[in-house]
């Protein structure tokens, strides 16, 4: 059985170090617009004590046309400082679905340098099922801090890197989106954007490594990626870069060294609304 610790904290140990002055905790919530749900209320809502919001549609390059594009250090830093948080600290994410889009925050942090980055296992779903306390009305402010940030950039690819290890065959593609998505079968959430996948690309849908609103085990994820080739390099991808860390969060725990892992950050928004890139359906 895979060490999770290195990736997971539980509701109990976050509520017994609340409050400790080097542990910050974001509200990494994000939901699809199918989802009919409302980030920014919900944390105004509730919030486990202390936690600070990362809108990843805010903490991003706002002049990108696509969503939630990643923004460069220097503005990651200022950010992410104005929040209170040091590269140095403890940082556990969540997020109101259980995991959905705190895998995302918690690979855009260690991206730009935090050494010291955990989701909280079941998320806010289990932290309130357990009546574990919560913070209401309005938030206070953080005291701001000085964040560090480095982009591995190695670790991120663009549109072209995409192209190139499809043609090349020098990495596996692997899509997150929804099988009938990725077959070009069902619609897209987005308005505008076709269905359909990469030619040579494979689907693991994220919603087959999570078990109520948590990592599924390590069966579970063997059996997801039992037609990937762990052994070669791998790109996630998804419909805009979310669900595809929680593939990396997967693939981590497998054991998958993160040297060998890249996230196509535009995803299947960028590659689908570019004119003549190939798209493949099984109609």
């Amino acid at each position: 059985m895979s060490d999770r610790s290195k990736f997971f904290v539980s509701t109990e140990a976050l509520a017994a170090r609340l409050g400790e002055p080097d542990l910050k905790i974001v509200d990494a919530s994000w939901f699809l617009p199918t989802m009919g749900r409302d980030a920014a209320a919900e944390y105004a809502e509730r919030r486990i004590p202390g936690a600070v919001r990362f809108d990843v549609d805010a903490v991003a390059d706002t002049a990108s046309p696509l969503p939630h594009m990643l923004p460069t250090a220097e503005v990651f830093a200022a950010t992410i400082g104005a929040m209170g948080i040091r590269e140095s600290d403890a940082i556990v994410v969540y997020d109101g679905a259980g995991l959905l889009s705190a895998p995302r925050v918690w690979w855009t942090f260690r991206l730009f340098g935090a050494g010291d980055v955990k989701i909280l296992d079941g998320g806010m779903p289990k932290w309130l099922a357990e009546g574990r306390p919560v913070e209401t009305g309005a938030p206070v402010a953080p005291v701001p801090a000085r964040f560090h940030a480095k982009l591995d950039a190695a670790r991120v690819v663009g549109l072209h890197d995409v192209v190139g290890v499809l043609a090349e065959g020098t990495a596996t593609v692997v899509d997150a989106r929804p099988a009938d998505r990725f077959l070009g079968v069902g619609p897209e959430p987005r308005p505008g954007v076709p269905s359909g996948h990469m030619p040579g690309a494979k689907n693991v849908p994220a919603v087959n490594i999570i078990e109520n609103g948590t990592l599924t085990d390590d069966d579970g994820l063997m059996e997801a990626f039992e037609d990937v080739d762990l052994d070669r390099p791998i790109v996630t991808s998804c419909g805009s870069g979310v669900t595809a860390a929680i593939l990396w969060l997967g693939l981590e725990v497998l054991g998958t060294p993160r040297e060998r892992l890249a996230l196509y950050d535009g995803s299947w928004s960028e590659w689908a609304t570019t004119p003549g890139a190939a798209i493949e359906t099984v109609a």
